[in-house]
This record gives C-alpha cells, sequence and structure tokens, in this order.
C-alpha cells in the first residue's frame, strides 16, 4: 500500500516494516529503527505504491508520537499527491515517565499511519504551514522594529510617518537585492 525513506537514514521500506494495529493503523516503533535518537529524524519521504489505489476521498496521513505524549498530525499523501517528504516535528516526551520493571516494555517513539477521510484533515502539510506561519511573524517582526526606530509618542498612541511602509519595504528589497542570503535568515 505505502512505502517510507527517511533521507541519509534508510533505504526504502515498505509496508512489512510497520506493525498493522487493523485494516487502516500501523506503527513503526522508532526503538526497532533508530533507539532513543528518533529526534534526529527529521524529515520522511511516504508515497504510494503503483499496486494498491486509495479511493480519491481518502488519505494516508502521517502521525508521530514521542514516548509519553499524543499522536501529532504531519501530513498526509493522496491519489493525487501521491509522494511527500514530510516534516517530522517530535512532540516534547510526556506524562508520567514511570520507573518499570526489567522484563517491562519501556515507552518507545512511533510514527503512525492511517487511512482517513480527506476531509476530516486539517492540511497535507503541517510542516509547511508552520514554516509560511513563523516567515509571517519573522517579516512582521522586521517591520516593527523598523517602525519603532521612527515612532513618536502621542499620549497613548504610538505616531509613525505615513510613509513609513514604502521605506521599510524600499529597505527590504534592497537588502534582498544586496545580500542573496537576507532572505535566508527568515526561512526557518
Amino acid at each position: 500500500m505505502f512505502g517510507v525513506v527517511f533521507p541519509n537514514r534508510s533505504f526504502p521500506m515498505d509496508i512489512s516494516s510497520f506493525t498493522q494495529i487493523d485494516t487502516f493503523h500501523w506503527i513503526l516503533d522508532m526503538n526497532t529503527f533508530v533507539g532513543e535518537a528518533y529526534h534526529q529524524i527529521g524529515d520522511m519521504c511516504i508515497f504510494l505504491l503503483n499496486s494498491v489505489t486509495l479511493p480519491p476521498d481518502k488519505a494516508l496521513a502521517v502521525y508521530v508520537q514521542s514516548p509519553g505524549s499524543p499522536f501529532m498530525f504531519c501530513g498526509a499523501v493522496t491519489v493525487q499527491r501521491p509522494s511527500a517528504v514530510l516534516s517530522l516535528i517530535w512532540p516534547e516526551p510526556g506524562g508520567q515517565m514511570q520507573l518499570t520493571a526489567s522484563d517491562s516494555v519501556t515507552p518507545s517513539a512511533k510514527i503512525g499511519v492511517s487511512v482517513e477521510d480527506l476531509a476530516s484533515l486539517p492540511s497535507l502539510d503541517v510542516a509547511a504551514e508552520k514554516k509560511i506561519e513563523r516567515l509571517a511573524l519573522k517579516v512582521g517582526e522586521n517591520l516593527f522594529n523598523f517602525m519603532q526606530s521612527f515612532c513618536g509618542v502621542d499620549g497613548s498612541k504610538l505616531v509613525v510617518p505615513m510613509d513609513i511602509l514604502d521605506r521599510w519595504f524600499k529597505k527590504f528589497q534592497e537588502k534582498a537585492k544586496r545580500d542573496p542570503d537576507y532572505l535566508k535568515g527568515f526561512a526557518l
């Protein structure tokens, strides 16, 4: 049904590397793959295999779980988007990490894959949306800092020159032309 590759970490792995929970759910225990170094796995390529067709209203959703934390949605693939490289944003380990007996299983990080209704998913690539949000915040912060250097105070209001946005945008464009790495500083 699907395969995965962890860039610079693995050869292609098929569904047999995962434990099937039921008809529509699979789990990859990261302890068997990388041990406690799961947080070093930052990306995963997931792809649908040619021999299996997913209904057009369904998606193959990917989730990550750190020990003791809930599963967090990372993204999905569909028939229209049969492969994707997803950023794996691991949640902080949570819950009550309890001392366990020597013969009990210690909690481990997991990657979950499930077939779900496409309409019920928030986005096909959560990490890309978060990067765009962080980019917008950084540009906004840059504008705020620029405006703050020209501010005057009138009672409880900040007063800026009328052409402040034009001046900021012109300076922003000039820096980007002079230094190609300037805009890279805004990307995370």
